[in-house]
């Protein structure tokens, strides 16, 4: 299934893309959680419970609804650096043989259509599409031979990165370069994981202002997104609806020459294969 969340008049709900448009899931069933994070959490059989609402539900007009983030509220975002070998080679870094994991904050998280605010302390914006897992069955020490299973979903993530900041302070100021409001966009929907058998063979791409900026597929990826899972619950217990943003290909601003980094009126777009296109624009 292809999940929405969104506010209204009565606050956060959950809507389903389907052929016929988006589905309201609590107008279609009464008995069905409010937020995305709830259905993740009821598994297989609340999903069906959501397909069968979604078969015949009302359905909703986008003009009158505000599309939030997939999951509007992770406890946790975590991110993963330098994950695509094609990317690795563009930087000139060596193939690192553990992840290189990081964090943003919540108030970094943005949805599809928002702007992405530049900072006036920034002046090397820069973007990265990414593909972004989100944790259905949360665990603690989950075995790689397990770790699909815990996975919920796929949505589209744009890790927005100042690049002045996590790399040019005092020590590299990974967190705070990539956590400033709105470095977080997310959505427009979450794919659930059964959608997509093949979560290593996507095609990624970012467009700004309709040029083809990064273009690659997830086949790239250097740790898969199964081995991601494991490794991370090795050391923080997973929950239900956490967002692992799981790397960048090639093609960003920093590595061009000439730099090229994000300004005010500029337009991102990220698509990834079978889940979408997001789209951000720039304000600052």
């Amino acid at each position: 299934m292809r999940f929405v969340s969104y506010s209204n008049s009565q606050g956060p709900r959950v809507a389903v893309e389907t052929a016929r448009g988006l589905v309201d899931l609590a107008a279609a069933d009464v008995s069905l959680p409010r937020t995305l994070k709830e259905i993740l959490a009821g598994g297989a059989a609340l999903l069906a419970r959501c397909a069968a609402a979604a078969a015949a539900g009302p359905l909703l007009k986008r003009e009158h609804i505000r599309i939030l983030p997939p999951i509007p509220d992770p406890e946790k975002i975590i991110c993963i650096g330098l994950n695509y070998a094609d990317h690795a080679a563009e930087t000139g870094a060596a193939i690192p043989n553990e992840p290189v994991c990081f964090s943003k904050f919540l108030t970094s998280l943005r949805a599809d259509g928002e702007a992405i605010e530049l900072p006036p302390v920034a002046k090397e914006v820069d973007y990265e599409a990414e593909l972004v897992v989100v944790v259905g069955q949360g665990g603690k020490n989950i075995p790689r031979e397990e770790a699909m299973a815990h996975i919920g979903g796929y949505t589209v993530g744009h890790d927005v990165s100042a690049r002045d900041w996590q790399k040019g302070k005092p020590g590299g100021q990974w967190l705070l370069g990539k956590s400033f409001d709105s470095f977080a966009p997310c959505g427009p929907v979450l794919v659930t994981a059964d959608e997509i058998p093949n979560v290593g063979q996507l095609d990624i791409k970012l467009r700004l202002n309709g040029k083809v900026m990064q273009d690659s597929n997830t086949k790239q990826l250097i740790f898969d997104v199964g081995y991601l899972v494991s490794y991370l619950s090795q050391v923080v217990t997973l929950k239900t609806g956490d967002l692992i943003f799981t790397g960048t290909p090639p093609g960003v601003g920093v590595a061009r020459k000439p730099p090229v980094f994000l300004k005010g009126g500029d337009v991102v777009e990220i698509e990834i294969e079978k889940i979408g296109v997001l789209r951000n624009p720039v304000v600052g």
